[in-house]
Order: structure tokens, then C-alpha cells, then sequence
């Protein structure tokens, strides 16, 4: 947390007026930040209640689902045995669930996963079904990720750094006995545990060194041996993967194309692409447990296609008619006659449906809270694109209010994702549609350069050196704003989250006579400080996209683009968003910037969560940052250029 003297640090001079005094609310910190009054939360609320469910998994004989959703503070796991039915509350914890799976030997409970104040350190628990009991399996300290479930049930393999803390070890666990716990295989680096073999002995695994490499290995469970089944070298990357009956693999590459393809490797070794899409990459991927159906998505300029396969006829495949929107979560119930999935669209926040195998026919299970708002009420964005300095066009979704026009042009506000590996996609964000409902601006969530989903060329655009090209790409959309008689381009405001909070940072530094305001949560202020303090087993998968800070020219270019270095030039006013546990971009690269921007005369609001990390996700924490921030926008981009 920032000490006191942060308030001293806002005066610019004598006749500056001296910001708010810091008060702490709960675990939230507000730093230089006025009193919100009460009507604003009156209005936030609605869109703030709002909630998804998700799929996590099937029950041992498919008669129910478990699902993910938030009826008080966090995610927990619920149970729903049929469309429409009562969902009911299994697990009871204090902190966020993250995901749940079934032993098909055991239907009397689950297992499931979750951190400890978003520090990202998931552990395992089961759930004894008969006493409500829960048992811990991991040590309590080390990150472990995924429950991958063997076929016959009754033990799971999963990746843990428990060994040192950076590397990955593959690691196989049996029933609720925490002791039963052995390393099978030990990694360098990112590994992760996929799948089973129909024999269970042996596991698929993935070794991920970076967006454009990644390979798929077999690993002996009895010995660790491992053994490569992709090419593992730079510019092939694999997706998700699955042994079928036959003993051939399945998985999703982009080796030799721009956007990944469904390909089969059989067990000689031969690979045939079953799907492929000239433009738009594969990307989620399932198969049923007794492997004679396949699900597949394609991502499709930010919405999901969905395509139901027979594993004997990959090459004809059904494609599920979907309302524009993304799949999340796939999982096939236990006979394989249907699939269940998360769908989030624009104006639902996420419900979990299924599908008929046979017919392709949607059943909806769930129906999301949505603050007991009409639905009717939510807007669909518009895709669109700008061309940016080099002649390529820059995808971007536009939400419009309602009352634009030329006559009433609206505010903007751009929303940059984070990643940058990452992409903005057809899905429901409370926060678009208050601002574009309540403070009728119009919302362009672009993705420029570097963002999945686009292809190989368009990901590599802003690799180390070429680092803002992507923030010459905002310069574009701005561009396109003045251009629209629908928006004021003298009103607009940038806000981001990771990377799009470095993009939020570095907007401000470029285009800070264009921007009026903008909104940096859990960004990197300072790429040299980021990376050497960003927790071990992400250091060199960040350096592989930002570079090698260790290298002392890529040190002083790194320096020379951060917004820390370039403060001066942030005269718009700032809110900072900061989880103090964040493991990805600690919490001190948001008290430097805010130290920086009030050092350097200008406006600087901290909101910081004790019991936070890397992103908001306790409903009265996300709640406060709603509040906040629509006072923010209050103050800075919603008064019209006179006044």
C-alpha cells in the first residue's frame, strides 16, 4: 500500500488543492479519491449484480451438471439436475471457486480448484458428497493447474511448480488421499497435463514456451519418459488435444498456416487436416468420454462457431446454429448424446445450454441475473475496422447508445484488452452496457496488433521492438472516432486491464491532446521493473514477448518506451485500479506510476484491494471499481468541451 506521504505528493505547487485524504473501506484503499456519493451506486447496481453461470462438469452418470456462479461474494459450485431447475449450492468457501470435475468411480462428490486472495496459487480440494466435508490435496503454498481425469476415474493428473516454484511437473493424484500424490514427469518451463490415453498409461501433454511455440508429448505414467508427437520449435504452436479410440490424436495446430487447423495424427505417425478455416483459427476442442463424438469451435472474428462431429466422420461435420456470442466451456456427458456449454453473448452475461449430439438441438439450463434489468434494454456491438499507418485495418466492436446522433454525439470510451495475446470478444460486459445505457457513451473495443484470433502475422506485429506499433493503432481508431458524426472525438476516455493497462498508460503519453482521461487496472507502468518482478514461472514467458530485460540495449529500449519514463507527458487526469496480491503485474508498478503522475503535477486516483490480484472479482470490490470509476467519468469526460 502507498504510505501517507502519497498525499503530498499530488501538490504541483503552492495553490494546488490537496486530493482527498486516503480512507480505507474493508480491504478496499481509497488513495486521492472523493467521496461517491450514494446515487451512483443506485445506478451501478443493476448492471453490477449482474452474473454468468458456467459449465464444469458432468456428474458420474450425466443426470446433473455442476456449474459455476456467484450468488454472494465469489464463483462457488452449484448442481442442476435439468433445464430450468434450481440450482443448489455445493461448495461454501470464502474465496472463488475455479473450476470442478467428477470421478466417474466415485459420484458421492468432486473435486475442485481455488486461490487465496487472487494470488493465482490454485489448490485442489475434494468434496465428500455425504458429509458436505471438504479435504485440501495440494500443499497450500505451490500453483497448480488443471484436473484432468482418468478415464476410469479414481485419480487425476494435473502441473504444479510445488518443486521450485518456477518449473512444471507433471503430477498424478488419487481419490481424497493427499499423501497418494507422485510427480511423474519433471518439466522446464510451462507444462500441462491434457489427457489420458484409453489404457491410462499415458498422458498427453503440452510444453508452452510462447504464443507461437507450444508442442504436444506423450508421457509414460510408470516411467516419466516423454516422447514428442508435434514439432516443437518456433512458429508451430498446438492448441488443445485428445486421444481418440483408435489410438490416433486429435488436436488443433497452426504448423505451416496463419490460423490454427483440426488435424489428426495417426498412431504410424501420419497427420491429415479434418478442419480447416482460410481465415479464422480452431480453437476449443472436446471429445465425449467414450470418444465417438467430437466438439469443436471456431473463432470467428470474436464469436464462436460450434461443430459437432461423429470421431469416425470428422470430415462431415454439423454446425450448430448459435446467437452471435462465444463458447466457453465444452464438456460431453457420460453416454455422449450431449454436450454442454457456456455461451456468453453481448446482452447475456453466460448461460450454461446443451446440445443434442443427434439433432444439434440447443436447450438452455440456466438464465443468468441480470439486476432485474430488461434484457431488451442491453445493446449489440457493431463489428468494425479502421486502417492504421501501415494500411492494415484494425478490428474494433462499437456499442452505440441509443441517442447518438449528430445532433447528440457521444462521449467515447475506448476499452483496450489485456494479453496482449488476447482479443475482445462478442460477450456481455456490465460495465459497456452502464456506460452506454446511463452515461450514453459510445464504447470501441479494438484490437489492435499483437491480439489472437487474427493469425500468426497479426500476433507477431508487436514483438519486442515493434512494441508501439500496437499504441499507433489507437491513433487509428482515433482516427475513426473523428471521422463518425455520431461521436465526439472531443470526448473521449481509455481504460485497460494487464496489458491494456500499459496501453491505457502509453495512450495517455501519445494521444494524451486527444484523450481527456483514462482508467490503467493492474497494468505495467515500467517493462524493466515488470519483469523482474513478476512472480518466476512467468518471467521467461514474458520476455519471449517483450523481451530480455537481462540484454542491456533491450533494457534501455524497454525503459525508453515504458510510461513510467515518459511521465511527464501524462497530463490527463489518471485512476489507478491495483489487487495487492496481483502475481502477474505486482502491485508496485501501480504505486510508482501514482508516485510519478502526482511528482509530476498531475491527477492520480488509486483504488487498491487487500484481498485482490490481478483483476477484481469479489462482488463488493467490483461493485466499489464500478462506482469509482463512473465518478471518474464524471469528472473528466462527460462535461461537453465548454463546460
Amino acid at each position: 500500500m502507498l504510505s501517507l506521504v502519497l498525499v503530498t505528493l499530488g501538490l504541483a505547487g503552492a495553490e494546488a488543492p490537496a486530493p482527498p485524504p486516503i480512507r480505507e473501506v474493508g480491504n478496499l484503499v481509497y488513495d486521492g479519491i472523493p467521496e461517491i456519493p450514494a446515487t451512483i451506486g443506485e445506478r451501478t447496481r443493476p448492471y453490477a449484480a449482474t452474473r454468468p453461470t458456467s459449465v464444469f462438469a458432468w456428474s458420474a452418470f450425466g443426470a446433473r451438471l455442476l456449474v459455476g456462479t456467484r450468488y454472494g461474494e465469489v464463483t462457488q459450485v452449484h448442481e442442476t439436475d435439468g433445464p430450468g431447475r434450481q440450482l443448489v449450492q455445493r461448495t461454501f468457501i470464502e474465496e472463488p471457486v475455479a473450476g470442478a470435475a467428477t470421478d466417474p468411480s466415485r459420484p458421492d462428490g468432486f473435486w475442485f480448484s481455488a486461490d487465496k486472495g487472487g494470488r493465482e496459487a490454485w489448490q485442489f480440494w475434494w468434496l465428500d458428497g455425504a458429509t458436505g466435508r471438504t479435504t485440501l490435496l495440494t500443499d497450500g503454498l505451490s500453483r497448480n493447474e488443471g484436473i484432468v481425469v482418468a478415464p476410469r476415474g479414481g485419480r487425476f493428473a494435473f502441473a504444479s511448480n510445488r518443486r521450485n516454484g518456477k518449473d512444471f511437473d507433471l503430477w498424478i493424484l488419487t481419490g481424497s488421499d493427499p499423501a497418494s500424490a507422485r510427480m511423474v514427469m519433471e518439466g522446464e518451463g510451462q507444462w500441462n497435463a491434457l489427457g489420458w490415453a484409453p489404457d491410462e498409461g499415458r498422458l498427453l501433454a503440452k510444453r508452452y514456451v510462447s504464443i507461437t511455440r507450444s508442442s504436444l508429448w506423450e508421457v509414460d505414467v510408470a516411467t516419466g519418459a516423454r516422447t514428442t508427437l508435434t514439432p516443437d520449435a518456433e512458429g508451430t504452436a498446438v492448441g488443445g488435444g485428445a486421444w481418440l479410440a483408435d489410438g490416433s490424436l486429435l488436436y488443433t495446430t497452426d504448423a505451416g498456416v496463419e490460423s490454427a487447423r483440426l488435424v489428426r495424427r495417426g498412431a504410424d505417425g501420419a497427420t491429415q487436416v479434418v478442419y480447416a478455416d482460410a481465415r479464422w483459427p480452431v480453437e476449443g476442442l472436446a471429445v465425449s468420454p467414450d470418444q465417438r463424438q467430437v466438439a469443436w469451435t471456431v473463432n470467428e472474428g470474436g464469436a464462436s462457431a460450434l461443430y459437432l462431429a461423429r470421431a469416425d466422420r470428422l470430415a462431415k461435420p454439423r454446425r450448430v446454429v448459435l446467437p452471435l456470442g462465444v463458447v466457453g466451456g465444452m464438456d460431453f456427458d457420460p453416454a455422449g448424446t450431449r454436450l454442454a456449454i457456456s455461451l456468453n453473448t453481448p446482452t447475456s452475461p453466460g448461460d450454461v445450454w446443451t446440445v443434442d449430439t443427434r439433432r444439434g438441438a440447443l436447450t438452455r439450463w440456466t438464465t443468468a441475473e441480470v439486476g432485474g434489468l430488461p434484457e431488451a434494454a442491453f445493446l449489440q456491438p457493431e463489428l468494425r475496422s479502421a486502417p492504421s499507418f501501415d494500411g492494415r485495418e484494425v478490428p474494433y466492436w462499437l456499442t452505440l447508445p441509443r441517442a447518438a446522433s449528430p445532433e447528440r454525439r457521444a462521449p467515447v470510451i475506448l476499452v483496450i484488452h489485456g494479453g496482449p495475446e488476447g482479443q475482445t470478444q462478442a460477450t456481455f460486459s456490465p460495465n459497456i452496457q452502464y456506460w452506454a445505457n446511463e452515461l450514453r457513451a459510445a464504447v470501441i473495443a479494438p484490437n489492435v496488433r499483437g491480439s489472437t484470433g487474427y493469425g500468426r502475422t497479426w500476433v507477431d506485429l508487436d514483438n519486442g521492438r515493434n512494441r508501439e506499433d500496437s499504441v499507433r493503432d489507437i491513433g487509428a481508431i482515433l482516427d475513426a472516432v473523428a471521422k463518425d458524426p455520431r461521436l465526439d472525438a472531443g470526448r473521449v476516455a481509455v481504460t485497460g486491464g494487464s496489458y491494456g493497462g500499459y496501453m491505457t498508460l502509453a495512450t495517455l503519453v501519445h494521444y494524451g491532446d486527444r484523450v481527456r482521461c483514462g482508467v490503467d487496472s493492474v497494468g505495467i507502468s515500467n517493462f524493466v521493473t515488470f519483469l523482474r518482478n513478476t512472480e518466476d514461472y512467468r518471467r521467461d514467458l514474458r520476455r519471449v514477448e517483450y523481451g530480455d530485460e537481462r540484454d542491456p540495449e533491450m533494457a534501455a529500449f524497454l525503459e525508453s518506451i515504458s510510461p513510467l519514463t515518459n511521465v511527464a507527458r501524462i497530463r490527463s487526469p489518471l485512476l489507478v485500479v491495483q489487487g495487492m496480491n496481483d502475481p502477474r503485474v505486482p502491485v508496485t508498478e501501480a504505486e510508482q506510476i501514482v508516485r510519478a503522475v502526482r511528482g509530476a503535477g498531475g491527477t492520480a486516483w488509486y483504488l487498491m484491494a487487500k484481498d485482490e490480484g490481478h483483476g477484481f472479482k469479489r462482488k463488493s470490490n467490483r461493485e466499489a471499481l464500478m462506482d469509482v470509476t463512473t465518478r471518474f467519468f464524471e469528472t473528466c469526460l462527460l462535461p461537453t468541451a465548454g463546460g
